[in-house]
């Protein structure tokens, strides 16, 4: 696989650190996780596996890494822990500024010692700025970032995503910024935070607000540059979601809804000065077909629009199956690889493992 060779110790718990070295792992880095004698924290969150008894969490985040415990507070055991950076590429962590340093693991002292080497620091807030030492929950970032003060209904409070999206956004980050790092054959600290990813998830809302004034107020399912766009229901109770974010679609959606030839619906601006017009007039054109109708006329027109599904929807539909999209791992059903490469594709080789399950042979022979 394309990382075949690429030696990383993985420190962190929970998910934004585990899910980045799960990215590398997935094509092919051998990852140590080095988990504390009490254990990540997810080994007893969420759901559990009938059959063994452990979390899909852990099972997920971890997957394709080896295992072995490891008390860093004991300096025999640090001692081992420490042979193994000098021979990695990366090093994870996501504990709070200063701590990897107080467990005498400096970063520079280790970069020293091995000039190869990539130290990832996550943390909720990164390693400065007057918040750095605040607890780094990604529910602190959504609540932020400005993600969770535009998410929900235009009449209801704002809400935080159902979801762990900062931990997985920030996972995705973290791999990519340490791929860049190990590309410039530089040894380097790598600072990623939650509340940086997921505000980078907010594209121009802060030019918006700084330029001209813009603050963008909860509008449910709508956006506040493009219409229409938004959810909507069908006369057999299916939700459906559309999106007219391009000039050719969304004249086919006037067309479709007899504004063709109105040149108030011409453009963007037109269509967002007169957002209740167009979007009361699909609203009532969907409402009046059933879900099976309005597809079959949206893809002849080839107008972007798909039916919202749930979890059981999706794991279920044609094309999450031929693209195998779910994979079974060690008798667990989980995500298959997050990108496919033609030449070196990753794989899963397998789920997440009982604690210290390789911590023996690590400790006698090492990577």
């Amino acid at each position: 696989m394309a990382l075949d060779g690429l030696r990383v110790v993985d420190l962190s718990a929970v998910l934004a650190g585990p899910h980045t070295a799960r990215y590398l792992a997935d094509f092919g880095a051998d990852v140590i996780k080095v988990e504390s004698p009490t254990g990540d924290t997810v080994r007893g969150m969420g759901w559990r596996d009938p059959d063994d008894g452990a979390t899909y969490w852990w099972k997920y985040a971890n997957r394709g890494k080896r295992v072995m415990t490891a008390d860093l507070k004991d300096t025999g055991t640090l001692a081992v822990v420490r042979a193994l950076i000098a021979e990695a590429d990366v090093l994870i962590e996501n504990f709070r500024p200063g701590k990897l340093e107080a467990l005498g693991l400096d970063p520079a002292e280790l970069i020293a010692e091995n000039p190869r080497l990539v130290v990832l620091r996550v943390t909720g807030f990164g390693q400065t700025g007057p918040y750095r030492n605040r607890p780094g929950f990604a529910t602190l970032a959504e609540a932020m970032s400005g993600f969770a003060a535009i998410n929900g209904e235009t009449d209801g409070g704002p809400l935080l995503p159902p979801i762990a999206l900062t931990d997985e956004v920030t996972g995705l980050v973290g791999a990519f910024a340490v791929m860049v790092a190990v590309h410039s054959g530089v040894g380097q600290v790598v600072d990623v935070s939650l509340l940086d990813s997921m505000f980078q998830l907010m594209g121009p809302l802060a030019a918006a607000w700084l330029d001209q004034g813009f603050l963008q107020e909860r509008m449910g399912s709508q956006l506040p540059y493009s219409v229409p766009r938004g959810s909507y229901e069908t006369a057999d109770g299916v939700w459906l979601a559309l999106s007219a974010s391009s000039d050719t679609v969304a004249a086919r959606v006037m067309d479709l809804l007899g504004f063709g030839d109105d040149e108030r619906f011409s453009t963007f601006q037109g269509r967002v000065d007169h957002r209740d017009i167009v979007d009361g007039a699909l609203c009532e054109w969907i409402a009046a077909r059933d879900a099976a109708d309005v597809m079959e006329i949206f893809g002849e027109l080839q107008i972007a629009a798909a039916p919202i599904l749930d979890t059981k929807g999706i794991v279920e539909d044609p094309h999450a199956i031929e693209r195998e999209l779910v994979i079974d791992v060690d008798g667990m059903p989980m995500q298959n690889v997050v990108a496919r490469l033609s030449a070196t594709p990753g794989r899963v080789r397998w789920a997440g493992r009982e604690p210290d399950a390789d911590g023996d042979e690590i400790r006698e022979q090492g990577w």
